[in-house]
């Protein structure tokens, strides 16, 4: 577990944001590697100490069929995970499921999970944001869960995790207070212009930075994958392996092998 620490001194921030480090990495390593379980901790605990807005923060993951929460910043935020696994419905499931990320932004009004809006509202939550994370398969492994006691603190961070995944339309609108309803794409469009031009956090603009870290890398990687499909006919899962196969051979990172690939071709 995890404690909030003090904000990181002008030093400290010098650089790329351990977050935005952490979230890049983990998007270029195999997904069955022995990291990937570390590299999820650390991103937790990162999260929970350095975004401002969020109070606890999770990860979820699938295991046995089931899903279990494989690190937390305290026993709240495992404690609202739970509520979600047993309904088995909630917003860190349908994130890490769809693989889109999944909002929020007032907890107390929507009626679409009542476990968890119980759960977390007794508990003094009043906002979430779940956000899809994958390693090099590039398809979703776990999901990141951030709780928030401050709607409006989080609504900035909400609006530029939905940029970050798609800066033309949101893959995930925020599940509002309509019944089982999403809120139509005119009232996301509301919520996004309420927040422009309001700052984040450092803590918050590492972790955006670290999403569109990711996607690139996971670009990248897929580009290889599609030149080795092209070169051999394999499948997609195949041509994966031969990637794997040859960063393991020479000792190369997953995205050092996906370059040179792409290199060969040019």
């Amino acid at each position: 577990m995890t404690t909030r620490s003090q904000p990181p001194t002008a030093a400290q921030r010098q650089g790329p944001s351990p977050l935005t480090q952490c979230l890049t990495a983990l998007a270029g390593t195999p997904d069955d590697s022995s990291w990937v379980a570390d590299q999820l901790i650390t991103i937790a605990q990162l999260a929970a100490d350095l975004v401002a807005p969020v109070s606890y923060a999770s990860i979820t993951a699938h295991r046995d069929d089931g899903y279990t929460t494989v690190a937390a910043s305290s026993d709240v935020a495992l404690a609202v995970d739970e509520a979600q696994y047993s309904d088995r419905a909630g917003p860190c499931l349908s994130a890490l499921d769809g693989g889109a990320p999944i909002a929020v932004p007032d907890i107390g009004a929507t009626m679409r999970w009542p476990g968890f809006r119980d759960s977390a509202f007794a508990l003094g939550l009043r906002a979430s944001l779940s956000i899809p994370l994958f390693a090099g398969r590039g398809t979703a492994i776990a999901g990141l869960n951030l709780y928030g006691r401050d709607p409006k603190a989080m609504a900035p961070l909400i609006a530029a995790v939905w940029d970050a995944f798609d800066p033309q339309e949101p893959k995930a609108e925020p599940e509002g207070p309509k019944a089982d309803l999403e809120e139509p794409r005119d009232a996301v469009d509301e919520s996004k212009a309420a927040v422009e031009g309001q700052p984040l956090d450092g803590g918050s603009a590492g972790l955006v930075a670290g999403i569109a870290g990711a996607f690139v890398v996971r670009d990248l990687i897929q580009q290889a994958v599609g030149v080795i499909i092209a070169d051999t006919g394999r499948t997609s899962d195949a041509a994966y392996l031969v990637l794997r196969m040859r960063a393991a051979e020479r000792g190369f990172t997953l995205p050092d092998t996906a370059a040179a690939v792409i290199a060969e071709q040019l």
